[in-house]
């Protein structure tokens, strides 16, 4: 390694990164503000800036090249790794300049349709950084301007948002519903429409159109991209949820609002190119569906007459009652008055409405236990529990939000017949007695588990996910918007607040452990040792807690009494110059600093 190599490297490990993402993060609030008021002039003068910004470049590169799960994937160029002398020369030559190369066309199967195949695009590391670049400077003015129910591809929203969204529409009265989705979405995009619709830059227009146009190469030829966005980049998430976007507000045009008369206006969920449209007229669900075809004619999508279906989430009307949207069952079921849902003012309502794991996505998760059992057959316990665990978590987890126990619990005994299986054809000569004893052990509360000799290595259950109800986000919030306790709250990597307390509010759910409530806006913070230092506490994740201040000091001077000392130094916090709400934390005497 020569000496310059050696420099740069040491340049790029001991950039301030904490530093750099707050510069960004306050520039990208800044252009949601401007565009919130409206004031285009303002969010392109600071879109240039960041364009232009060192700290944005640097960020791009490190995101593409050590934080995207295909970061060693490589575009036709062949460079799939960079090192850190590498990545530093490559965001000095970061430049929107209007020039593309073709992109690196790669088959994937579809989730739950192995016989069919999707195309993605790789393009290689430099037209991926500046990809991420021209993100970070669009996301910002367009998550300002996109709809409250639109999920998809968004920061700080998911899945669970769309089905709460769903639930709360439907709880307390049965409805119709217009169950859709867009054909080919990525791929039929109207090159001109969007870039008409995107209004943005002259240097980003012209970026974007080369990128559009750049073509693909496949097994060696290259193709020409006439319409559609490249699945695989950063940015065609956004470029399709800018397509789609506007849906909402043709509904909203049409309709007028009359509680007096119990008119409401027919409520859109959208998670990416995946819609239903709810209301409990079914006229109006068919004109919602004309004018959802008509929105999306000119950007060259339409519905796809296969997935698109009007159904009732109550009765037998097309089909079975309810739907399936994003792996989840939305149906109401009549029960009596023991098991009826109440309306907000107590009355009974003859239903009830469940959310549940929908069948396939139930056999998909059986058949992906089977394969991975049946390919390490002839593998230790050790290696297939390994290989289970995040499998079996993972499903649990983003089932874990709604009525899923009994399912949990079907899967468990799916799992032990295969485990069973595969058990006893290892051990063909012996009794089954001897081999459950071999592979399964006692456990105080459950009478067997799937675990290694000694308990080192432990398969986890389905059933031992527990339940809890997913908080929907609010209206048209965004990371964007400042309120790093809410989000913080919610996702705990909020770039503008200490790692720690981010991490402390994610996992206290938002809330303070001492008085229950949940911490506002303008409310001063502190960390606190659950077992105070004095008493033996360690300073450890597990041992640390965040109060309201004046929890902080009901607690500190109860625990001096308990210690039986009259010590009356205190925890002293200063607010930070940017908002009341941020903190810097400054020790007392007599313990260690707490940030």
């Amino acid at each position: 390694m020569t000496t310059t190599e050696s420099t740069l490297m040491d340049e790029w490990n001991t950039l301030p990164w904490r530093k750099l993402e707050r510069s960004v993060f306050k520039l990208q609030q800044r252009i949601y503000q401007a565009s919130n008021r409206g004031d285009i002039k303002t969010v392109h003068r600071l879109q240039r800036l960041l364009l232009n910004s060192w700290a944005a470049k640097l960020l791009a590169v490190r995101k593409v090249t050590q934080d995207n799960q295909g970061k060693k994937t490589a575009g036709i160029d062949g460079i799939k790794s960079l090192t850190p002398s590498q990545r530093l020369t490559l965001s000095q030559n970061l430049k929107l300049d209007g020039k593309a190369r073709p992109v690196r066309r790669v088959w994937i199967p579809k989730p739950g349709q192995p016989n069919e195949q999707r195309a993605l695009g790789i393009p290689v590391m430099k037209e991926r950084a500046l990809q991420r670049l021209v993100q970070s400077a669009l996301e910002p003015e367009w998550e300002a301007r996109f709809e409250p129910n639109s999920y998809g591809f968004r920061p700080g929203r998911s899945c669970h948002d769309a089905i709460e969204a769903i639930f709360m529409a439907i709880r307390y009265k049965p409805k119709y519903v217009l169950d859709a989705d867009l054909e080919k979405c990525f791929d039929r995009i109207e090159h001109q429409e969007l870039l008409r619709k995107v209004k943005t830059l002259p240097q980003i227009r012209r970026q974007l159109k080369a990128w559009l146009q750049a073509g693909v190469i496949d097994q060696g030829q290259w193709f020409r991209t006439e319409s559609g966005t490249i699945q695989g980049s950063p940015l065609s998430p956004l470029l399709a949820n800018i397509a789609i976007h506007g849906i909402e507000e043709a509904v909203a045009k049409k309709y007028t609002r009359n509680p007096r008369r119990g008119f409401y206006l027919p409520i859109i969920v959208r998670y990416a190119d995946d819609l239903v449209a709810v209301h409990d007229d079914l006229n109006i669900i068919r004109e919602v569906q004309e004018l959802i075809e008509m929105q999306l004619k000119p950007m060259g999508l339409r519905l796809k007459p296969e997935k698109t279906r009007i159904t009732h989430t109550l009765k037998s009307e097309n089909g079975p009652p309810g739907f399936d949207f994003l792996g989840f069952n939305i149906r109401q079921y009549p029960v009596g008055k023991t098991h009826s849902g109440k309306s907000p003012q107590g009355n009974l309502l003859g239903f009830k409405t469940i959310i549940k794991p929908a069948k396939s996505s139930i056999r998909r998760q059986a058949r992906r236990l089977k394969t991975e059992i049946a390919e390490r057959r002839d593998a230790g316990q050790q290696v297939l529990i390994k290989a289970l665990r995040p499998v079996i978590t993972g499903w649990g987890r983003y089932y874990s939000t709604v009525v899923s126990k009994r399912t949990f619990n079907y899967l468990d005994w799916v799992l032990c017949s295969i485990l069973l299986a595969w058990a006893f054809r290892r051990h063909t000569g012996k009794n089954k007695g001897w081999i459950i004893r071999k592979y399964w052990s006692r456990t105080p509360g459950k009478l067997w588990t799937f675990q290694t000799p000694g308990g080192k290595h432990i398969l986890p259950e389905h059933s031992q996910t527990p339940i809890r109800r997913h908080l929907k986000v609010i209206g048209k919030r965004s990371i964007y918007d400042g309120d790093w306790v809410y989000w913080s709250a919610r996702l705990g990597r909020c770039p503008d607040v200490p790692a720690r307390v981010s991490k402390l509010l994610q996992n206290q759910r938002g809330t303070c452990w001492e008085c229950g409530l949940y911490f506002r806006d303008g409310d001063l913070m502190e960390v606190d040792h659950i077992i105070p230092r004095a008493s033996g506490g360690r300073d450890a994740f597990h041992n640390w807690q965040l109060l309201h201040r004046h929890c902080h000091d009901r607690k500190t001077a109860e625990d001096r009494t308990a210690a039986g000392t009259n010590d009356n130094r205190q925890m002293i916090e200063e607010p930070c110059d940017a908002k009341v709400s941020s903190t810097v934390l400054k020790p007392s005497g007599g313990s260690d600093p707490v940030a």
